[in-house]
């Protein structure tokens, strides 16, 4: 059975509030300590991330092979939620790439401390802790994005309009009454 406007609406902006619960779960640049509760924290959220990219790659698909079996089931609000979904996969997947990035840095921040102190030591600590701040950054970033391109698309939907029956004019009152 279709969804309603309305559902596909809630849709949109519960898949809106989960990438932007993602994000909250990031540490803000200020905040940024490559320890081991960064490492647990990239290993959840990367598969929460991953879990979300699949479900909009695969209701994008769901949708896409519905449309063609069905073409002149979809609505054209059924046809914005599918665009939507699919929009918000791009910057959810460069998400998911930033924080792939943020691991390795963080895993090149663990190696270069584990070296002998010396000054190129201390360089690519300091190097590695920036691009890690960056890629979280980045992520945030990304998630934003597409969060707020969900919520455009599910803002900006068309509501049906309801037409109410006018009350009779006075002229059209006088006549009946004749």
């Amino acid at each position: 059975m279709p969804l309603s406007d309305l559902d596909q609406r809630m849709l949109l902006h519960d898949m809106a509030d989960r990438l932007n619960s993602v994000a909250d779960q990031l540490p803000l640049t200020d905040q940024v300590q490559p320890d081991p509760g960064l490492s647990e924290i990239l290993d959840d959220e990367v598969r929460h991330l991953a879990r979300l990219l699949g479900y909009l790659a695969g209701e994008s698909a769901f949708r896409h092979r519905a449309a063609t079996r069905y073409p002149h089931q979809p609505t054209a609000t059924d046809r914005r939620t599918t665009l939507a979904l699919a929009s918000a996969a791009q910057p959810t997947g460069a998400a998911l790439a930033a924080l792939g990035a943020a691991v390795h840095q963080l895993a090149l921040h663990a190696h270069f401390t584990d070296e002998p102190p010396s000054p190129a030591r201390d360089r690519s600590i300091a190097a590695a802790h920036q691009h890690l701040v960056d890629r979280l950054g980045d992520a945030r970033m990304h998630l934003a994005h597409a969060a707020k391109q969900l919520r455009a698309f599910a803002d900006t939907q068309v509501t049906p309009t309801v037409t109410l029956p006018r009350p009779p004019t006075a002229s059209a009152a006088a006549s009946r009454n004749r």
